[in-house]
């Protein structure tokens, strides 16, 4: 056997090695839950006077008790509205919250009842309508050092 044939067969034993490896560190993340669950969002609305949707509808849960800064981007990825700033959310309870489509940051909140004694939270944003278009929302995690912006986007339609 020559130099070339063993260094070909440990090259090749070693992408076996880490072919095996990929996959069973793919399969323990495949089953390791997220950080933000349960993204829900309202597909578009309108907070002009005729629109039948006023407020986007926002809610997630997270897998591990944290202070969350919840902010609005719009499709270039710039921040147009600060929802939260380091709210305490409690893991595995869904958090509720509303954007009633202005520009700017909360400057308070309006606890909203819903449904079966659950609760929205409305930040107070005294802005001017943010543009008709595609948003995103971004959850960033104190303690976890990261944001994660939502699998979805929704729109904002003016009229």
């Amino acid at each position: 056997m020559t130099a070339t044939d063993r260094v070909a067969r440990a090259v090749f034993a070693l992408l076996v090695v880490a072919c095996f490896a990929a996959f069973f560190v793919t399969q323990r993340l495949k089953h390791t839950p997220t950080v933000v669950q349960m993204f829900k969002l309202t597909p578009f609305f309108s907070p002009s006077t005729t629109g039948h949707i006023k407020q986007e509808h926002i809610s997630f849960r997270l897998a591990r008790s944290d202070g969350v800064t919840v902010t609005i981007v719009n499709s270039s990825g710039a921040e147009v509205a600060m929802l939260t700033r380091e709210v305490p959310v409690t893991r595995y309870k869904q958090f509720s919250l509303r954007w009633s489509g202005r520009l700017g940051r909360a400057h308070g909140y309006v606890l909203l009842p819903g449904p079966g004694g659950h609760t929205s939270l409305l930040p107070s944003i005294a802005g001017p309508l943010a543009p008709a278009g595609e948003y995103r929302v971004r959850v960033s995690l104190h303690k976890e050092r990261r944001a994660v912006l939502s699998p979805r986007s929704f729109t904002l339609v003016r009229r």
